[in-house]
């Protein structure tokens, strides 16, 4: 068995892997990183549906926090180490451009995550970070409070200092199986139970098949509890197959999945219309019908609903879609503002880890010093990324997590 020795070793090459082996060689460590896929950043290729999310243009640190409930305090150090401007400052002066959009998202200007891949990929080789690929942990070596080495099954890396940024659970197709969560259990760390994050919901009614591929802008969605509102959001969602998905979907996903462990009825109804309230939405049909005027029900709602929502809607208001739009009666309108308003789907479930995007749970916080992210526990191991019990809604702010962690804890591994 090969034995190699470094200064730093980083376990997982996702994106916090990378940016701390990148910074700790810059500062002068001789750094190793490895990863068990046989090439790095599998899951940051497919965030932001392939686009790559970059970060969430919120620059002001305690705004940005806020986006994390209680455990965001924690990252207050690591956002100050690298903010959210010195992240685009790293990849718009390793030549990526980048733009803002709706939300404040930031992505590439090119739209493609494989050139957020390619400048982390180039700044490691310009640092000179040995790259291992197909390299599986298959034991850690630790004694007195330190970690000795790494193995797999043809070679053992000796290091003084080790980073473990090896993700959570979410989409395990890009191999975060959750083996760090073990490794910090075997250590004496202790894990809050992980659990999916920012994931689909599945509906009860059938019908949403015929939906699937609807994207829906600017509509409120709320989430009942035995006709409770429980939650609710504005924004951008889309139906899948057996549900729904979406910015606003997956942000709620969270609360609806603690509901759904109570054991209770949950509902999300979705308001179409949020802009108008019902009187403005009712002369706004009526109008639309009076222009109608002879053609049938089912051709006179096309400059109110997508294309593909109008058959589901006639079939849920139970209008003869043949009859006369301008026949429709009162009693008819009264249905479909009702539709308008709160077009509902029963919560059947939230889908699982296998199309979530991020973990909920994981290291517990308190058991890492966050001005440095190094282990209170194990004196020469630093944590950085997913697997740490941080999560936030979409649109950057977990990448941000990973850039932020990975920075201070490659800086302060050196």
């Amino acid at each position: 068995m090969n034995n190699m020795k470094f200064d730093v070793a980083v376990i997982g090459g996702g994106p916090a892997g990378m940016i701390a082996a990148g910074t700790a060689a810059k500062k002068g460590a001789k750094v190793v990183i490895v990863e068990k896929n046989k090439s790095l950043g599998r899951k940051l290729l497919i965030t932001g549906k392939g686009r790559c999310n970059i970060t969430n243009a919120t620059y002001d640190i305690r705004e940005f926090i806020k986006n994390f409930g209680n455990n965001g305090k924690f990252l207050y150090s690591a956002l100050q180490s690298f903010s959210v401007q010195e992240t685009i400052n790293f990849f718009n002066n390793n030549g990526l451009k980048t733009k803002i959009e709706r939300g404040n998202r930031v992505f590439p200007e090119s739209d493609k995550s494989i050139d957020v891949l390619n400048v982390l990929i180039k700044y490691l080789e310009e640092n000179n970070v040995t790259i291992k690929t197909n390299f599986e942990t298959k034991k850690i070596n630790f004694s007195n409070n330190k970690i000795e080495s790494i193995k797999d099954s043809h070679e053992k890396i000796i290091a003084d200092k080790f980073i473990l940024s090896t993700g959570g659970l979410a989409s395990p197709g890009t191999g975060s199986t959750g083996n760090g969560f073990k490794w910090l259990e075997a250590l004496g760390h202790t894990v809050i139970k992980p659990v999916p994050a920012l994931t689909p919901i599945i509906a009860k009614e059938n019908y949403v098949e015929f939906l699937k591929g609807l994207n829906l802008k600017n509509v409120k969605v709320s989430i009942y509890q035995d006709n409770k509102k429980k939650d609710e959001r504005f924004g951008e969602a889309s139906f899948t197959i057996d549900g729904m998905d979406g910015p606003i979907v997956l942000d709620i996903s969270k609360n609806i999945r603690e509901l759904l462990n109570e054991g209770k009825n949950i509902q999300l109804k979705i308001d179409l219309k949020p802009a108008l309230d019902y009187n403005e939405l009712d002369k706004r049909i009526q109008r639309d019908l009076n222009e109608a005027n002879n053609k049938s029900f089912k051709n006179s709602l096309d400059k109110l609903l997508p294309k593909q929502m109008i058959p589901v809607m006639i079939k849920l208001s139970e209008i003869d879609p043949d009859k006369k739009a301008n026949s429709v009666t009162k009693k008819d309108r009264k249905k479909l503002l009702h539709l308008f308003k709160d077009f509902t789907l029963n919560i059947k479930d939230t889908e699982g880890f296998g199309k979530s995007i991020i973990t909920s749970g994981g290291l517990k916080l308190s058991e890492i010093d966050p001005k440095t992210m190094r282990s209170k526990i194990i004196d020469n191991l630093y944590i950085a990324g997913e697997i740490l019990d941080l999560d936030g809604p979409t649109g950057g702010y977990n990448l941000q997590i990973c850039w932020s962690t990975g920075y201070l804890a490659g800086s302060s591994a050196v």
